[in-house]
């Protein structure tokens, strides 16, 4: 993959599914396109997080760095997002993300998207169902992950 950023555009991918072009070019205008190396830091654990990133291309890891172990978490590609809890409840990150490739990320601050969420009230919208939605996904996942350990659990103690 190319790593110019000519002309960087939010896909219809991920959150942005449904939106029409207009809509995304709006939306774009309120964030900054970032081009991240691999091997560089976006998002670092521990530190003031109150953004919203939207993975374009490239793959990146989200991981935690504890006692000289690193601990992958998940991969993120193109369409997904991260940061959104941190869009709602600003606070530091719980985990640190890293490029594995060139990746092109779209970032958009807690202001910028209430100024978007003001500016046009129904694709704000959308995207927060979306984002309700995504979160709502993950937390199924990580009940299904907690009940799962907690089931070994048990039967290591059975």
């Amino acid at each position: 993959m190319s790593e110019e950023f000519n002309s960087p555009q939010l896909p219809a991918s991920g959150l942005l599914t449904g939106l029409d072009e207009t809509d995304r070019l709006a939306l774009s205008t309120y964030g900054d396109f970032i081009p991240v190396h691999a091997g560089q830091l976006l998002i670092e654990e521990g530190h003031q997080q109150d953004s919203l990133y939207f993975v374009i291309s490239g793959t990146l890891h989200v991981h935690t760095d504890k006692d000289d172990k690193r601990t992958l978490i998940t991969r993120i590609g193109p369409g997904e997002s991260i940061g959104e809890i941190n869009l709602f409840d600003p606070g530091t990150a719980s985990a640190s993300v890293t490029a594995q490739s060139f990746a092109q990320v779209w970032k958009a601050t807690r202001r910028d998207f209430e100024a978007f969420v003001q500016a046009y009230p129904e694709v704000g919208e959308h995207i927060l169902v979306a984002l309700v939605g995504e979160l709502s996904r993950r937390i199924r996942f990580l009940n299904g992950k907690l009940i799962a350990m907690e089931v070994s659990y048990q039967e290591l103690w059975s």
